[in-house]
């Protein structure tokens, strides 16, 4: 079913907003236990108990208008606000159960309907009036939302009445009938249900709470609101003033009304105190129908959202909506749900998860306010703008009441976000929008490059390899894509720099781009860059010196040499600049043949130290090469050989002693050593046999000496040379 945009019924402030919100804060708490509240803990601490409510969700808000006014909402309140600003896979974490508890508010609104009904109608069989109530709620919110609010506008219509009611009974002497003095302080007498066995503060407070509850009722319509960045903030920040001022005065009037022995007891003292009980019996039907349907309409918005951003299983199905731009799809899944609760009969075990969900959402929009704050980031330009402090005091408060509410129940509903999260976020959820999170991510990056800037000499144990590769023949670096990630990998990257002429017809950069894709599906980072230059030294070398400003800069240049390279102009003068710039280089030149072998053993060459086998921290040009060889080993699944040629008998012993504790101090487990003596090339020549032999290098190495090595070892060689920076001791 296509939407047609201009056929879509778009609310404004009061009946999208306003309306929905307002009557959902007036609620069934409001008829039968505020009078209980007040009988518990007097009219001050009644009244403290309010103000603690509604300044909790005061708080969010105003966090939620700040970030309304900030961004694009699209369908789903809360669930698109999280999502914009933390990704899906947040967002979806929140919104798939805040959509169940949704679905569990209706049904227990429906039971809370039949009982008020049942006081009216005893000889009503139960079931049947929640199956009708049912249907007809599922009906309004079935055939549009435009229905469903002009319902409220009825609804809200009952409800005024019903404070008619109060007020001309208030009128007529109602809070004089009593010859008690008002209630201040109560005794925290607790229910029928306990026998009347005590309570205390908090306990009355989570009673109450749920009242209190029910701002994001305008903003599940945020997708059918005409300018939801004006109507979320107004419409919701009235239906909060409008409905405390209604709860303070409805406190008092009842704290004058009735006795407290009426107030603890009665559950209907409203009903009883009012002018005209029915009244108040149509309100108490009129907040649960209301609320019901403000649930059933707002929770197929935020399962239709989560549809179209597919977050969901079958999410094409649930995105489907009416030619009038209705969710229908969503609706109908919503029914079913809802259907499936009321079979179940009694909620008491999961009816604190709606409230706790309802929290943990208010406390999620805090957060990312919070966020967006202290990101500083010039994108967080809020047309609603709130003091720092709201948000903090929000979340902390959102979070206070939910322990004080259930602080078991809380833990669970925690976990099962949590559980949500660690699915969603396996699903490579691809987010249509931008989010925070890349900004969040660079302010952790820059404090870190901040706090560690001056710490250059404690850096050696941080170290990982940073490769930049230069790249003017793209089948060269495919031939060693598997050579460089197991360099990389996990930790390191890989920075590949194109090298050619200009030309518009060049398909360089998308090749490149499609191979640093490549390696970022293996598990490393990596990124790219071309330089338009004829001369490939040059652009290199201009490369490494411009980062040099840079935090997270290469710290090694991987030269890949092949049979077009032009050793002398063009490699050594790159070695030699790398080696001014303090850079670590390796040379890999590859065997024609044996390539790498079956990556079983890594040969690593250590030169003559005659005389000089102390092993303090500068061990020489051989911290690189093992830091290679290490991670070789790990990521083959290899053996390290540890290899010494000396041209004094009389040093064996030494070099032994040598290699033995540099094994020990270098921390390199089931490493061979071998030591001989004699002439290096020939001794080369006739070497343990291994997948990849590993040299230093000097600032003049050879060409000849390269070639050589390899033909002599019969394999790949990569030669070394440290920057300075590196430690295999670290």
């Amino acid at each position: 079913m296509d939407t047609n945009p201009s056929q879509l019924k778009k609310f404004g402030t009061f009946g999208g907003v306003f309306t929905p919100t307002l009557l959902t804060i007036l609620g069934v708490i409001m008829y039968l236990r505020l009078g209980w509240v007040i009988g518990n803990a007097g009219l001050l601490g009644a009244w403290l108990i309010i103000l603690i409510s509604f300044a909790i969700t005061l708080c969010t808000a105003l966090s939620m208008s700040a970030i309304t006014t900030n961004i694009r909402i699209g369908a789903g309140g809360a669930y698109a606000i999280v999502s914009q600003a933390l990704g899906l896979e947040v967002g979806g974490s929140l919104g798939i159960p805040r959509y169940v508890s949704q679905g569990l508010a209706v049904t227990m609104y429906i039971f809370g309907f039949r009982e008020g009904w049942l006081g009216i109608f005893p000889d009503h069989n139960p079931f049947l009036v929640d199956v009708l109530v049912f249907a007809i709620l599922f009906g309004i919110a079935y055939v549009s939302a435009n229905l469903a609010i002009k319902t409220q506008y009825i609804i809200m219509g009952i409800i005024v009445l019903s404070f008619i009611s109060i007020i001309w009974a208030a009128y007529e002497g109602s809070m004089f009938q009593t010859n008690e003095e008002v209630l201040r302080f109560g005794s925290f007498q607790g229910s029928a249900e306990n026998d009347f066995s005590g309570s205390d503060f908090w306990i009355v407070f989570a009673v109450f709470f749920p009242a209190a509850t029910g701002i994001m009722a305008g903003a599940n319509m945020s997708g059918e609101l005409k300018n939801p960045k004006k109507s979320i903030p107004v419409g919701t920040l009235w239906a909060i003033g409008v409905s405390f001022v209604i709860y303070m005065a409805l406190a008092y009037w009842l704290a004058r009304s009735a006795s407290e022995a009426e107030l603890v007891s009665d559950y209907y003292v409203i009903v009883e105190k009012a002018a005209f009980g029915p009244l108040i019996l149509a309100g108490i039907l009129g907040a649960t129908f209301s609320s019901a349907l403000a649930s059933i309409v707002g929770s197929s918005r935020i399962l239709f959202a989560m549809g179209e951003h597919k977050v969901l299983p079958y999410s094409k199905f649930i995105a489907g909506q009416s030619a009038n731009g209705q969710p229908r799809n969503a609706m109908i899944i919503t029914g079913i749900l809802i259907f499936a609760t009321m079979l179940l009969r009694n909620l008491n075990a999961v009816a604190p998860l709606v409230t706790l969900f309802f929290l943990i959402t208010y406390a999620m929009i805090n957060i990312v306010v919070i966020i967006e704050q202290n990101l500083g980031l010039i994108s967080y330009r809020p047309v609603f703008k709130i003091h720092r402090w709201v948000p903090w005091i929000g979340l902390i408060t959102s979070v206070f009441a939910m322990f004080i509410i259930n602080p078991s129940v809380s833990l669970l509903s925690v976990l099962i976000v949590f559980i949500v999260y660690w699915y969603l976020s396996r699903q490579n959820l691809e987010t249509p929008f931008e989010d925070v999170r890349s900004g969040l991510f660079v302010s952790f990056a820059e404090w870190a490059a901040k706090h560690t800037w001056g710490m250059k000499k404690m850096q050696q144990r941080a170290w990982k390899p940073n490769l930049m590769v230069p790249v003017r023949d793209i089948n060269g670096v495919k031939g060693i894509f598997e050579f460089l990630r197991n360099i990389a990998k996990p930790t390191g990257s890989i920075k590949l720099l194109g090298i050619e002429p200009y030309s518009e017809k060049s398909t360089l950069a998308r090749q490149l781009a499609h191979l640093s894709e490549s390696f970022i599906g293996k598990g490393v980072f990596s990124s790219w860059t071309v330089i338009h230059t004829a001369e490939f030294t040059k652009g290199i070398n201009y490369a490494s010196q411009a980062l040099q400003g840079a935090f997270f800069r290469p710290n090694v240049i991987f030269l890949n040499l092949q049979e077009h390279d032009d050793y002398e102009k063009e490699v050594r003068p790159i070695i030699k600049e790398s080696i001014r710039l303090e850079t670590g280089v390796l040379l890999y030149v590859a065997h024609p043949t044996a390539l790498l072998g079956e990556r079983n053993m890594i040969n690593v060459w250590l030169s003559d130290r005659q005389n000089n086998w102390s092993l303090g921290w500068d061990i020489g040009n051989l911290d690189l090469s093992l830091l290679i060889a290490y991670k070789l080993k790990t990521n083959w699944n290899a053996r390290i050989r540890l290899i010494t040629v000396i041209s004094d008998p009389k040093e064996e012993e030494n070099a032994r002693n040598f290699l033995n504790s540099l094994i020990n101090l270098a921390r390199l487990p089931l490493t061979i050593t071998e030591v001989f003596v004699g002439d290096f090339k020939n001794i080369a020549e006739n070497a343990p046999s291994a997948d990849l032999n590993i040299f230093g290098m000097e600032e003049n190495l050879s060409f000849h000496f390269v070639k050589e090595m390899v033909y002599k070892t019969n394999s790949s060689c990569l030669f070394v040379k440290d920057s300075g920076h590196e430690s295999i001791l670290a």
